[in-house]
């Protein structure tokens, strides 16, 4: 660079490039993250869109099943007759009314169980209480998560339960009129949608912010509670804009949209806060930085090489020149070819040197020599022994240092690594739960506040006899296929129970599913008896270790599970 900054002309051209390169390539660099941006808000703006359709979807499906419900009662002359019982009656009221009026050859009605029955399990969980009113009181039916009902009985219309809050659900509300004078009405029924079963079903779904907000002002956080707050959402509700940019103070900004719902009285807010955005997109961004900041680079080192050439070929003539004015005929570096009139100047003044002082040359001979060396790397096969004591070193210098993560999971892995090579083949299912316990709390301090694991195991299954080393690679198999490291809550759950006879185990996640193509090759592999390849090495090693310990009486299954992520089961018939 040096040959041509020192000339004026070639220097003021450069300082000129070099402006317009930076101009063009910062004008490109922001066109195009700013491009990406709009994408990646786009692609979130679709994505709200999408979660609000499943929210209409989800209540419009549950109040259509609480209509059809209300048909049945009314259709139903015994249901609705256990109806009047339960309504403004005590639970002793309520049984004697039934009993006294009950056929010794007809099968008690119960509409309490009717109503799970019908209604609670094809809502699946959302609906979480259920109300009859009179003018004054109300008898109540609580839904647990199980779907087991519980009873209040007389409980004041004026009662905390009965308050309509975001935080519990949306409350649908029915007429009860007696069927034999309809304007006549006898009471009123509350069913209450819960806020979290009807919003738990959105956890699939990539939400940044995301809050259901009552016309009256209560907030229900769907997602985003870590960096978004509810006065972010009450905010939004009360621009005139239904989609926008917008400052909450400071450098936080975002981008929000508000839906308001048809069905009941809230709006779903939905934000995307740009900072953490590009915080996310940090790397995609800094690419982009890198290969403009590159291409302008190499845009600038082209310029300077024919600048350097120009200012080369000038100096060139002037030293050829030079020359011939003190008869210094000794031979000088060529001038290389270049098509413009530099090129051709600086060749003939070369070619009448050469003329000149074509009897004295002189060569040079370089000679280079190189060296090659190769190096093998040195293989050591580690004794057990030998593994364990370095672990425990590495242990005690993380301790020495306060490391506790680094120690326990040093201590966790070496654990699990001495139990896999002393324990016997044949151990118990508690045995072989130790040891998947070790590697999930491994994986858990490899993926921090991403991954957690959950085991529920009956104690009836702790002392069953099984092969070593099995469950890990079911687990490592989510880790594989289904882990999804852009989430925050990846959730492993190993279920077991008893049944009458048979054993049951449960590997459950919620990551990715597998396509249905693909889950029918896998299903078709695990029932294959003979040697043929197949891509579900770990899955395939899996089951023929089980099949060859407990014969006929193992059953293996894989599925989707619903919502997200594979479920694989295990059972084990009673001998």
């Amino acid at each position: 660079m040096g040959s041509f900054w020192q000339i004026k002309i070639y220097r003021s051209k450069f300082i000129a490039y070099t402006l317009s390169v930076v101009t063009i390539g910062l004008a490109l660099g922001i066109m195009t993250c700013a491009v990406l941006m709009y994408q990646w808000i786009e692609s979130a703006r679709a994505e709200a869109i999408s979660t609000f359709a499943r929210i209409e979807n989800e209540l419009q499906y549950d109040t259509d099943r609480i209509e059809a419900y209300m048909q049945r009662i009314y259709s139903n002359d015994r249901l609705m007759t256990d109806v009047r019982f339960f309504l403004g009656n005590t639970a002793e009221g309520y049984q004697t009314s039934r009993l006294q009026n009950s056929q010794y050859n007809e099968p008690l009605v119960s509409f309490p169980e009717d109503m799970r029955a019908f209604l609670h399990s094809s809502m699946k969980g959302d609906l979480t209480q259920v109300s009859l009113h009179t003018e004054s009181d109300s008898n109540v039916v609580r839904f647990d998560d199980n779907g087991n009902p519980s009873f209040l009985f007389r409980v004041p219309n004026t009662d905390e339960i009965f308050r309509e809050a975001m935080e519990k659900g949306f409350v649908y509300r029915k007429k009860l009129s007696d069927p034999n004078q309809i304007s006549r009405q006898i009471g009123e029924f509350r069913f209450l949608i819960g806020s979290d079963p009807l919003f738990k079903k959105l956890q699939g779904y990539k939400l940044d912010i995301a809050a259901a907000v009552s016309d009256s002002g209560e907030v229900y956080m769907i997602s985003g509670m870590d960096h978004g707050t509810k006065e972010m959402a009450l905010k939004a509700t009360e621009e005139k804009r239904s989609s926008g940019y917008s400052s909450l103070g400071g450098m936080k900004n975002v981008f929000f949209m508000t839906f308001t719902s048809t069905k009941f009285d809230y709006r779903f807010v939905f934000f995307v806060d740009l900072s953490h955005l590009m915080r996310q997109k940090a790397g995609i961004l800094v690419t982009v930085v890198g290969i403009v900041l590159l291409a302008m680079i190499s845009v600038l080192l082209l310029i300077a090489y024919n600048m350097r050439d120009d200012a080369r070929f000038l100096r060139h003539i002037i030293h050829s020149i030079k020359r011939v004015k003190t008869a210094d005929f000794t031979s000088s570096f060529p001038a290389p070819y270049r098509r413009n009139e530099y090129g051709m100047i600086a060749r003939e003044l070369d070619d009448m040197v050469h003329e000149l002082d074509k009897h004295i040359r002189t060569e040079y001979l370089l000679k280079l020599k190189q060296q090659e060396t190769e190096m093998k790397a040195l293989q050591h096969q580690i004794n057990p022994h030998f593994l364990y004591n370095t672990l425990e070193s590495i242990r005690s210098t993380a301790l020495l240092h306060r490391d506790v993560d680094t120690a326990d999971a040093i201590a966790t892995l070496g654990s699990l690594y001495r139990d896999i090579v002393h324990k016997d083949n044949i151990i118990s299912i508690g045995e072989e739960l130790e040891l998947l316990q070790k590697f999930l709390s491994i994986m858990e301090l490899k993926y921090p506040g991403r991954f957690y694991y959950q085991i529920n195991v009956e104690e009836a299954l702790m002392q069953l006899q099984t092969v070593k080393f099995w469950m890990q690679p079911l687990a490592e198999n989510f880790f594989v296929h289904g882990f999804n490291s852009s989430s925050e809550f990846n959730l492993l759950v190993v279920n077991g129970w008893e049944e009458e006879g048979r054993f049951i185990l449960e590997f459950m996640d919620n990551g990715k599913c597998i396509p249905e193509a693909r889950l029918e090759e896998v299903r078709q592999q695990l029932s294959c008896r003979d040697d043929t390849p197949v891509r579900s090495i770990g899955l395939r090693n899996v089951h023929t270790r089980l099949h060859f310990f407990y014969g006929e009486a193992l059953t293996m299954d894989i599925e989707n599970n619903e919502e997200a992520g594979v479920k694989i089961t295990v059972r084990i018939t009673k001998g």
